[in-house]
């Protein structure tokens, strides 16, 4: 069973799970146990379940099927009423850019491990997502998974024949990238610094034909009375931004709280009241980075030590090995031997 972060999503996360594993010839059940799973847990949508768990589980199911693309697969199988009732309310905002912050908005109906930043660089709008795991080996089939969801997000309001200008990737390519060009109908980019798409700008403020603001209204209304799980607090916040920002060279605590909409001081007493300091939450997340970097993705590790906010090689180095009780080529190289 793998380890668990606490984290619990709900179980609207795994929608089709069922029928996809079954698509490519596995058994569900005894899969779904061996994370500690049960179909019953995933018969309601609303059910929360432990986050590593659904990722370990797409992980395994990929492993077990011999279907690199099972995530893609799982994007695939989605609707956007799949989604509940969200998907009213995404349907009739009035861009799709405005989708995208309703989402962040309502992510505790959604999915409180996945992070999405949204930057415009001239023509272009970089949309980047990250997973809050602790899996050292990744999530490639969890994170392919939400870009293949975004997909779908834009579709619903740019219409079925929307492709993005580029989909990118931070894991390797695997040989047969049909899935990924049916799917995604663009340019791929892997062993990359993030996670995501780029789109045009254009696209994400065209109006949306099919908005209806007195719909939006009516399905905001009915949103913001369900009751929220309680999971959500400032720790998760911070932790999901320093998950987007720390590759970027942005993970200062001036920029999250500002990100957070609070002052530094704020955010510094509400982590106090948690026993936690913003260096610990920002070393913590540094840790799990680190070490998916290292044993997930083919990035030299200058490369690495850059994403991770070390100017120099040797910093890297030194943190580390204080961290793990290894220097970051050790842990490569075992990882490396454990899969041949």
């Amino acid at each position: 069973m793998p380890q668990q972060s606490g984290l619990q999503v709900r179980a609207a996360v795994l929608t089709h799970y069922g029928e996809v594993a079954q698509g490519v010839g596995l058994n569900p059940q005894p899969l779904l146990g061996r994370v500690g799973l049960t179909q019953r847990m995933l018969l309601s949508p609303t059910q929360l379940i432990p986050f590593e768990s659904a990722v370990a589980l797409l992980e395994l199911s990929a492993e077990e099927s011999g279907c690199p693309t099972f995530g893609l697969q799982m994007a695939r199988a989605r609707k956007l009423s799949d989604f509940g009732p969200i998907s009213l309310l995404l349907t009739h905002q009035p861009s799709t850019r405005m989708a995208l912050h309703t989402i962040s908005q309502y992510r505790h109906l959604l999915n409180e491990a996945l992070g999405m930043h949204i930057e415009d660089a001239g023509k272009h709008t970089l949309i980047r997502e990250e997973l809050m795991t602790d899996r050292p080996g990744g999530a490639r089939q969890s994170i392919e998974m939400a870009v293949g969801v975004l997909m779908l997000i834009f579709r619903a309001i740019l219409g079925e024949h929307w492709r993005p200008v580029s989909a990118h990737f931070a894991h390797s390519a695997i040989a047969d990238l049909h899935i990924y060009r049916q799917l995604l109908g663009c340019p791929l980019h892997f062993d990359g610094d993030f996670n995501g798409v780029t789109c045009l700008k254009a696209d994400m403020d065209k109006p949306n034909s099919h908005a209806d603001s007195a719909m939006a209204a009516y399905a905001q209304s009915f949103m913001d009375a369900i009751p929220k799980s309680g999971q959500s607090n400032v720790l998760l916040d911070v932790r999901r931004s320093a998950y987007l920002l720390l590759p970027m060279g942005r993970a200062s605590v001036e920029q999250i709280a500002s990100g957070l909409g609070m002052n530094v001081r704020t955010l510094q007493r509400r982590l106090d009241e948690l026993g936690l300091s913003f260096s610990q939450v920002l070393n913590d997340v540094r840790k799990e980075l680190a070490q998916r970097y290292i044993v997930s993705t083919k990035h030299s590790m200058g490369r690495v030590a850059e994403q991770l906010g070390y100017s120099n090689l040797s910093s890297f180095t030194r943190w580390f090995t204080v961290q793990f009780g290894c220097s970051p080529t050790d842990m490569r190289l075992h990882a490396t031997e454990k899969t041949l």
